[in-house]
């Protein structure tokens, strides 16, 4: 029968086109990208700041594109970067990550961890990502070497605000900081960070690594007037034009990356609101590196005075 004689020509273009996608996943998944993003969020007349915001690096030793590239970001001299978690994905990634970032490390900085940090990758369905959380979490594997981390960050002058308030200066601007440990694995402690921001500083930040709904709450509520996060990888394999199909979170997959306000319905000036910039991060799990219309990235952003 001629539709018998067809299948085999059918299934062997299924087969290429499956192989090409995934030849093209795995090159995105290396196409290393910066952002650029003005966020009008100083007072009136001040100079702007640049922030490098780095996320979810998810470092193996053997990647050394992933670590050429991290090198390169020196040269954008920013004035702060911000880590929002996740670097390593191997127990030897410590030094790895320190090599890689470099003169990164001898700029003003602060840091939170990701679940990442703290336990082993593991292979995992992708398609639960897709399911209703039902808030299972792989913490019966290995712990990675995260004081070593935190250790070496510290070290360079970074400040840790896993569940801690701080403040920083930078240039002339003055900073009023607060971070949690990740939400994804329930480690933030809110109630101690809560409380109304510095008034007086010029510039209240709160970061996390998980943009978790209860954080970006309470930070907005406490009025930070900007907020930094990670871990959705931008959603990670996208449907073209870069529309996400997941945030493993409860974050709504429309702002799984880039600048958004929070809530999603406020406009600035408003009350109990913030900037919100999710990063769609560098790296990937070791045993799932691909993307799809979500290229790996690190964002500057540029703070600007507002008008």
């Amino acid at each position: 029968m001629p539709s018998l004689r067809i299948l085999p020509r059918l299934l062997g273009g299924g087969a290429l086109a499956a192989a090409g996608l995934t030849a093209y996943a795995a090159c995105e998944a290396r196409a290393y990208t910066l952002r650029r993003v003005g966020v009008p969020v100083l007072p009136r007349g001040m100079r702007p700041l640049r922030v490098l915001h780095l996320s979810d690096i998810h470092m193996t030793p053997g990647q050394s594109r992933k670590q050429e590239w991290l090198r390169g970001l020196a040269d954008l001299r920013p004035d702060l970067v911000v880590d929002t978690g996740d670097n390593l994905a191997h127990r030897d990634a410590v030094p790895v990550v320190r090599d890689a970032l470099g003169a990164l490390l001898d700029v003003p900085g602060v840091f939170v961890h990701g679940s990442n940090d703290y336990f082993e990758p593991s292979i995992r369905n992708p398609l639960r990502y897709l399911l209703p959380d039902d808030g299972t979490r792989h913490t019966d594997v290995a712990q990675l070497p995260w004081p070593l981390l935190s250790q070496a960050f510290t070290a360079a002058g970074w400040l840790d605000l896993t569940n801690r308030r701080g403040s920083l200066t930078v240039g002339e601007t003055t900073l009023a900081l607060a971070g949690v440990d990740d939400p994804h694995l329930s480690y933030d402690r809110l109630d101690e960070v809560a409380g109304p921001a510095d008034p007086g500083a010029d510039l209240r930040l709160g970061i996390a690594h998980a943009p978790y709904l209860r954080v970006l709450d309470r930070y907005a509520a406490d009025g930070y007037d900007a907020i930094l996060a990670g871990h959705t990888h931008g959603g990670q394999v996208c449907l073209p034009g870069g529309r996400p199909l997941t945030t493993n979170c409860d974050l709504e997959p429309a702002r799984a990356k880039g600048l958004h306000r929070h809530p999603a319905d406020s406009r600035p000036g408003d009350p109990g609101s913030a900037w919100m910039h999710v990063s769609a991060g560098v790296g990937t799990s070791p045993y799932a590196r691909i993307r799809v219309a979500c290229r790996p990235e690190a964002t500057l952003l540029t703070l600007l005075p507002q008008t």
